[in-house]
């Protein structure tokens, strides 16, 4: 059992040789089923990662094509006809769903749960496995996404909103779970969403957010850089502590062919896990939003972004693919 201080994200001393070196760091393989379990001055871990590979800093508010509400908006109108189809199955499984939410502890028909960015419904029916489909919101800015959500039978009967993850409509000490799978790549203030996160929780419920990770493969990052945002493992931790969560884990998740290897950056690469340990509202103070969702969007620039953007989505289309292939190729037990 390895152990380590922590002090922020900019400065990590660990024991053990977990992989990680400082705050520039991702592990590029490590088991899917590991955890890391953070809280404000230690961190303990079961799964251990001798290889890492180092990625360079980049600030969060770098300009990409849908890491904006507006440009996410539009984007999804069109990705929303065959998004259950083109991105779930290389990203997004079933099965990786179904271990991403298992943190989240939902053991009981009657939680309430709020799903928040819940698009086309595909985690919140992992979700209705465990909790009466009664109790279940789905929030999303998209009605494109929303629509598809409605067509599927088993979430005839959870409520269906549109909404801002960075200004959720619901009351304080409201839910007893907030999931948001699959949303936070395109939240302009991460830390904000996380805040709301806190505030709409009851206390001792827990919070559960599924993102991708930053990827370390030069190609991979810079596709990842220029189309939507892509946390690092710290910057996840990071955004949970500040807004006042306890008891902070993080899982890492990916398809089973990928062998545990993560250079490339998967679009669902961590759960991340945190409890509400008082009442109220999240203790961190925060300024205006960053982004103001009635300013135009400029058709020149918004046209350059999307064929950039539409570029960096057949990439990582092709990834998972490129990936599968290498998993038939090369023999079991030995690293791709």
């Amino acid at each position: 059992m390895a152990s380590s201080t922590l002090t922020g994200t900019q400065n990590l001393k660990f024991v053990g040789g977990l992989g990680f070196v400082a705050s520039n760091t991702h592990a590029s393989h490590f088991p899917n089923k590991g955890f890391v379990s953070y809280d404000k001055n230690h961190l303990k871990t079961r799964a251990f990662t001798p290889r890492c590979s180092i990625s360079p800093p980049r600030p969060v508010s770098a300009p990409r094509f849908i890491q904006h509400k507006k440009e996410a908006f539009l984007f999804y109108r069109f990705l929303s006809i065959v998004y259950d189809h083109v991105i779930n199955p290389g990203h997004w499984t079933e099965d990786m769903r179904d271990e991403a939410l298992e943190p989240a502890d939902l053991f009981d028909r009657n939680l309430t749960v709020v799903d928040v960015g819940g698009g086309t419904g595909f985690t919140t029916l992992g979700i209705v496995k465990h909790v009466d489909a009664k109790n279940v919101t789905i929030l999303d800015q998209s009605p494109h996404q929303l629509s598809k959500a409605k067509e599927k039978e088993p979430l005839k009967k959870c409520k269906i909103i549109e909404g801002d993850a960075e200004d959720l409509p619901f009351p304080t000490d409201y839910a007893d779970r907030y999931v948001s799978a699959g949303s936070i790549e395109y939240w302009p203030d991460p830390q904000r969403g996380i805040k709301e996160a806190y505030r709409v929780l009851k206390i001792g419920g827990k919070a559960c957010l599924i993102g991708p990770v930053h990827p370390t493969f030069w190609l991979s990052r810079f596709f990842a850089d220029i189309w939507m945002l892509f946390p690092k493992e710290e910057e996840y931790i990071e955004w949970f502590q500040k807004a006042g969560f306890k008891d902070v884990q993080l899982k890492r998740i990916g398809p089973k062919w990928y062998r545990g290897v993560r250079r490339h950056g998967l679009i669902m690469g961590c759960s991340v896990t945190g409890v509400k340990p008082l009442s109220g509202d999240s203790p961190l103070q925060l300024g205006p939003k960053a982004e103001d969702v009635t300013k135009p969007v400029n058709p020149f620039m918004f046209f350059l972004w999307f064929i950039v953007g539409g570029i960096a989505a057949t990439y990582y289309v092709l990834v998972p693919i490129y990936m599968w292939i290498k998993d038939q190729i090369v023999p079991k037990g030995q690293p791709i």
